[in-house]
């Protein structure tokens, strides 16, 4: 099963997985949520989120999801990304993103990051007022 380690600033990715805890009756299995704090050493980040990818990664990869592109969380994620080849990271982390996720894990990881993203565009949208 292809694993997903939500990597964001704090509290988002301890909601997000209690988030989708509560949509599933359970935590999800292989979903790990690291919480980056306020000045947290960026080398310490990094070293638990390898940590995190190898506790995850059963041989079929590691799906990696960050809140937001060029933020401290994402930076790690960039760097497990470099050294990690069985790994896809994903910015723009959104409840939609990682429920259509779950769903989607018997795909092949490059799949399962694009029925990810689609998952995200898709649960975006402005709501239409119906007048009348």
């Amino acid at each position: 099963m292809i694993g997903i380690l939500i990597i964001t600033h704090a509290p988002l990715g301890q909601a997000f997985l209690a988030t989708l805890a509560h949509v599933h009756k359970h935590t999800p299995e292989a979903v790990i949520a690291l919480d980056v704090q306020a000045d947290e050493d960026v080398n310490l980040v990094a070293e638990r989120a390898m940590q995190a990818v190898d506790q995850l990664n059963d041989g079929h990869g590691v799906l990696v999801v960050t809140d937001m592109c060029g933020a401290t969380p994402a930076n790690c994620a960039v760097r497990l990304i470099d050294r990690h080849p069985d790994t896809q990271l994903i910015y723009g982390v959104s409840l939609p993103t990682l429920l259509r996720a779950l769903n989607y894990r018997h795909l092949p990881l490059v799949e399962l990051a694009q029925k990810a993203i689609e998952g995200g565009q898709r649960g975006l949208f402005a709501y239409e007022r119906h007048e009348g």
